[in-house]
């Protein structure tokens, strides 16, 4: 399910959409603030071309305001249904899971906006 070759391993690792052979981004953790979003321009490996245009992770906006509202979801769900927590805790907690995690939502967000557009090539690969 999460092997090399499929696109969730792309998404959830970072890796290159075409080839899976190294990180897209400049720094692989996340949580190096300054540089969260810094991006190669291109796979050293197959050179694929990251930025396929000006402006292109715009639209990976989209998908991080659905990450968000999953994640403030399930975080509503843990701490209000789970552990029965009033409603300003269950606040508390959306607010904190989402600060903690939005390096992570947003590099996330940004991977599965550009395997959309780039697949997988196993001849890429190679290479």
């Amino acid at each position: 399910m999460f092997k090399k070759g499929t696109a969730l391993y792309s998404m959830l690792t970072g890796n290159c959409p075409k080839c899976h052979e190294e990180s897209m981004y400049t720094y692989k953790n996340p949580y190096h603030l300054g540089n969260t979003l810094k991006i190669n321009d291109r796979c050293s490996k197959c050179h694929t071309k990251y930025r396929l245009e000006p402006s292109f992770f715009y639209g990976a906006m989209y998908v991080s305001y659905a990450l968000g509202i999953a994640f403030a979801v399930a975080t509503f769900v843990i701490t209000n249904v789970i552990f029965s927590t009033d409603l300003k805790t269950t606040f508390i907690a959306i607010v904190g899971v989402l600060v903690v995690f939005m390096p992570i939502i947003m590099r996330l967000s940004r991977n599965i906006w550009i395997n959309l557009f780039i697949h997988y090539d196993k001849e890429a690969s190679n290479t």
